[in-house]
């Protein structure tokens, strides 16, 4: 998978949804990740100073496919932050727990603004596809009061 725009991102971030092909497929999906976020900061963010793959204080390769999947099972960047969990994220994706802190930096260097803007994209097709829905209506149901009150052709065709 390349990524050339945006929906290319929102694709692969929809696939994640489900937890078991994640699992199946997650040396794979570790890589394309990777090449997402790299895409999405310099091509969107335009910041070519973050090293892929990141790494862990002790210099330890830092999985930002696990760590995204930790902090969406668990609720979200802010929910995490508000509730002080980010120890709890750090021991689950087999860091220490006093690495809580730097895997919240590591999220909002790498993820934060990317899943931000995937969730703006996400409800902005909502809103769109609601219009859409809304233009598709009778037409007869669509004319102005104003049409209705004069008495067009179209209402005096249909009473006689």
């Amino acid at each position: 998978m390349s990524f050339k725009e945006f929906q290319d991102c929102k694709v692969l971030l929809d696939m994640l949804d489900d937890e078991e092909y994640v699992m199946k497929y997650k040396y794979h999906l570790e890589t394309t990740f990777n090449d997402m976020v790299d895409w999405f900061l310099k091509e969107k963010l335009e910041i070519n100073t973050r090293p892929l793959p990141a790494y862990a204080s002790d210099n330890r390769k830092e999985c930002l496919l696990d760590l995204y999947m930790a902090v969406k099972r668990e609720g979200g960047h802010r929910r995490i932050t508000e509730n002080n969990l980010w120890a709890m994220i750090a021991k689950e994706i087999g860091f220490d727990y006093n690495e809580g802190e730097y895997m919240r930096l590591l999220y909002a260097m790498y993820l934060d603004v990317l899943i931000y803007y995937y969730k703006y994209k996400s409800t902005q097709e909502k809103v769109h596809e609601k219009e859409e829905i809304k233009t598709v209506v009778d037409p007869r149901q669509s004319r102005s009061e104003g049409d209705r009150m004069l008495g067009t052709d179209a209402d005096q065709s249909e009473g006689n």
